[in-house]
């Protein structure tokens, strides 16, 4: 296989890993309608495999450094197919429960390796390419695996069946296309000591590291928001019970963030950071809006706005937090990226989903909203500042 095709390979598994981890978002309300559990077991069935994932990437996130990235692809791979085989056959919960653990943990464990794997083999003349990919691929697989799930869903037969049944063919190719990757570390001593969790930043970059962590922060907090709580906000409060919409709401957010993450390439990283945190704050506005005002339509725009800022700041943020590593560390750092932005991604959701239930969706929705665009707004102001004190020269992508 060329160093071509093998970038492309990574980036389609990633793209498949995403795909699936939103699929269940459409089927979250079915799944409630017919096993009868609250809000706040809703919102632990989505925040499992958040901690899940976070457990793998800070034991096994850093290990493709060391044994190298095909291994642990192929493992998780095999891992994932396993979940996939129970949500076909879930009736209950705690089936629920498992399949999206396992999810999490094969998610988990393959996001360093194949984040690394991305900078590893990326075209030497497109030197941003893999920073670009990372970004973008995401939002796009979480996009559309909530639109297909949600398509099926509505209009296929066998709803909580049919889409898992393709991701299980989709993701066995990826792993017959992993398989015949060559590789692209070399094997290094150290693999049973870097399963200790820990997080690694290089010690020069650390300042740096922590600049970036209030838009990771606010950035994947409204994507657990979306995929946690999108789908029932459209039901309860806009009293639309159509599951494509539901899934075409989660899609215009990740959508988003991919077009965003496009558009900010070759900027200065603070200067997208300061312009997509703004956009994020903006269009959370807006989103709330729509919600107070029953407009479906005002619900896509702030979408769309909110996403159009995910991408743009993420890539930002990455690219900053990226030119940290040395090959050597590459999986461990990002990592430790990755276990910042999924904290964010389940922890507040999972709160959310405790509060809703206590204190309902709209006035949940209004303070979780509200706390991102001041964690945006904040963040916006700390780059300002930074930026007069030290002009940047990197680039995105």
């Amino acid at each position: 296989m060329t160093r071509s095709l093998a970038f492309w390979t990574l980036a389609a598994t990633l793209f498949t890993f995403m795909a699936a981890a939103a699929a269940p978002s459409p089927l979250y309300v079915v799944y409630q309608a017919q096993w009868g559990f609250t809000g706040t077991t809703l919102t632990v069935v989505f925040g499992v495999y958040a901690l899940a994932l976070l457990a793998a990437l800070v034991t096994v996130g850093a290990v493709s450094d060391h044994i190298g990235r095909r291994p642990v692809l192929l493992a998780s791979l095999a891992v994932q197919l396993a979940a996939l085989v129970v949500f076909v056959s879930a009736d209950g919960v705690g089936w629920l429960l498992l399949a999206r653990v396992l999810q999490g943990l094969a998610t988990g464990a393959a996001t360093g390796a194949i984040t690394a794997g991305l900078v590893d083999v990326q075209p030497p003349h497109r030197p941003g390419l893999a920073a670009l990919i990372t970004s973008a691929v995401p939002g796009l697989g979480l996009g559309l695996g909530a639109l297909g799930s949600g398509l099926l869903v509505e209009y296929a037969p066998a709803p909580t069946t049919l889409v898992f049944v393709l991701l299980i063919a989709v993701t066995a190719l990826m792993a017959a296309g992993i398989a015949l990757m060559p590789e692209t570390s070399t094997r290094r001593p150290g693999a049973l000591a870097s399963l200790w969790p820990r997080l690694a930043v290089p010690a020069a970059g650390r300042t740096t590291f922590f600049g970036t962590v209030p838009i990771f922060a606010a950035t994947w907090g409204v994507a657990g928001l979306y995929l946690s709580l999108g789908p029932s906000l459209v039901a309860e409060i806009l009293h639309l019970r159509d599951h494509l919409v539901s899934g075409a709401v989660v899609c215009s957010l990740m959508i988003g963030a991919a077009v965003g993450s496009v558009l900010a390439r070759g900027r200065a990283p603070r200067s997208a950071m300061v312009t997509g945190a703004l956009g994020l704050a903006l269009g959370l506005a807006i989103t709330l809006i729509g919600l107070h005002a029953g407009s479906l339509a005002t619900l896509f725009l702030g979408s769309v706005v909110s996403g159009l800022g995910f991408g743009i700041s993420f890539l930002g943020a990455f690219a900053t937090a990226a030119a940290l590593a040395t090959p050597e560390h590459r999986a461990a750092l990002f990592a430790t990226i990755y276990t910042v932005n999924y904290l964010a991604f389940s922890l507040p959701a999972i709160a959310a989903g405790a509060a809703a239930t206590s204190f309902g969706l709209a006035a949940t929705a209004d303070v979780y909203g509200i706390a991102v665009i001041v964690i945006s707004l904040a963040a916006v102001a700390f780059l300002a500042r930074a930026q007069r004190k030290q002009p940047s020269t990197v680039h995105c992508g």
